[in-house]
């Protein structure tokens, strides 16, 4: 098996992001972590919200994280596949974003969650910095 397919994990999440050049990381309000690239954030772990909680015990699930996406039709292709791991709800409409649960995170493969981050950062990035990045990959 490549690295690349192997099934992501959270620390992966945490290497990905911080790996994004001009990252910085900030503390939430309950000490969770917040990745930044001109101080906006473009992944986070979130706090338990009354938004996003398990139907069957209404518990708030304790293990959402946040990354921000391109457009609302990259939101709508990760969220519509009832089999993708990618959730939303109400308190993200018209929101650029979408929400993983942490205990999901390995439905993805480490390529899947790469991209994820990646767009999460060129979507939060300045033009300048995008290009940059996107031109040392040889993608400009």
């Amino acid at each position: 098996m490549s690295p690349r397919s192997r099934r992501a994990r959270v620390e992966d999440v945490h290497e990905l992001a911080s790996g994004m050049p001009h990252v910085t990381v900030v503390q939430g309000s309950a000490g969770n972590p917040v990745y930044q690239v001109g101080h906006k954030s473009f992944v986070f772990f979130r706090t338990p919200r009354p938004d996003a909680f398990d139907s069957e015990t209404g518990e708030r699930f304790p293990d959402v994280i946040v990354f921000w996406v391109p457009s609302e039709s990259d939101k709508q292709a990760l969220v519509q596949d009832q089999a993708s791991p990618f959730f939303t709800t109400p308190h993200f409409d018209g929101h650029l974003s979408v929400l993983l649960r942490a205990g999901r995170i390995g439905e993805l493969t480490l390529t899947e969650l790469t991209e994820v981050v990646q767009d999460a950062w060129l979507s939060q990035a300045s033009a300048t910095r995008a290009a940059n990045w996107l031109k040392a990959r040889g993608e400009q």
